[in-house]
């Protein structure tokens, strides 16, 4: 890799893969507005990163295999409503991946939503030479961690072509770098939610990201065919901060709402003050 400093002398393959990895995490547990204020980057990653993409369409006739070794369009994931997490690994990766996986596994445990009935989860090796044998592993290990096997129909674990590969993650702007002195790939940690209509709508960045994130995320990506009302009221309420990698309240839209709740309950005082003494005028005509 162009730029890649050589591992010093006296430092085993182990010991480079370790600092390669903590880099990766220091990098990549930080919101990108942040990293880019700091305006530092291992030169390990300097080939490697997000460019977000939001509001671009991820090609649909992008072949791939499944875990059983089908050859499927990444088309049939789409069905216009229901929104895509992507996340994209490797599944020999030493360390961040499994991260990756295990992280986004406890967070959907603790959801109550299940992938294939109100979202569907895609998971792509970026590594041509992994094949459908080390996806079918991968997933039954996250399908038995998540605890849910009614996730097996939502849960799609994916290996392509490089020619595929490259296209889907030029689409979603994921930037990855073979590192030779450590034979491992360096590469963000994110996910990505997409639209029923293939549009990209939020990355979430990190390894644990909370289930309330990453619910708000798939509610904003479905464009609020998913969820309840009372989803998009929080949605409404709460939006996207990139140096918090999180959704945190939105001072405006909560005065709005607090005006509009404070409205409808003087409003309803009004009605019933209104109503009874309509009701006292009756009675006292009647008398």
């Amino acid at each position: 890799m162009d730029g890649m400093e050589n591992t010093r002398s006296g430092q085993g393959p182990a010991s480079s893969t370790a600092l390669l990895a903590l880099a990766v995490l220091v990098a990549f547990l930080v919101p990108p507005a942040t990293a880019q204020r700091s305006g530092e980057m291992p030169k390990e990653l300097e080939n490697a990163g997000l460019d977000e993409r939001l509001g671009a369409v991820v090609p649909a006739d992008l072949i791939f295999r499944n875990e059983s070794g089908k050859d499927v369009r990444l088309g049939r994931f789409f069905d216009g409503e229901h929104p895509v997490l992507l996340n994209l690994v490797y599944h020999d990766c030493p360390m961040l991946c499994n991260l990756v996986l295990d992280g986004l596994t406890g967070t959907m445990a603790e959801m109550r939503w299940v992938p294939g009935r109100e979202f569907e989860v895609v998971t792509v090796s970026f590594n041509a030479s992994e094949g459908p044998e080390m996806a079918s592993t991968a997933k039954r290990r996250a399908l038995h961690r998540l605890g849910k096997p009614e996730a097996d129909a939502g849960w799609h674990f994916l290996t392509g072509t490089q020619d595929s590969i490259d296209k889907l993650t030029a689409a979603v702007g994921f930037k990855y770098e073979w590192v030779e002195d450590q034979k491992e790939f360096a590469h963000p940690a994110a996910l990505i939610f997409i639209s029923g209509e293939r549009t990209i709508a939020r990355y979430l960045y990190g390894i644990d990201n909370k289930p309330a994130d990453v619910r708000a995320a798939l509610v904003e990506a479905s464009n609020g065919h998913v969820g309840s009302a009372l989803d998009r009221v929080i949605l409404y309420c709460f939006q996207y901060d990139a140096d918090k990698n999180s959704y945190a309240p939105h001072a405006l839209n909560l005065m709005k709402l607090g005006g509009l709740l404070t409205m409808i309950i003087l409003g309803s005082m009004l009605f019933m003050f209104w109503r009874r003494e309509s009701h006292t005028s009756h009675r006292a005509a009647a008398a």
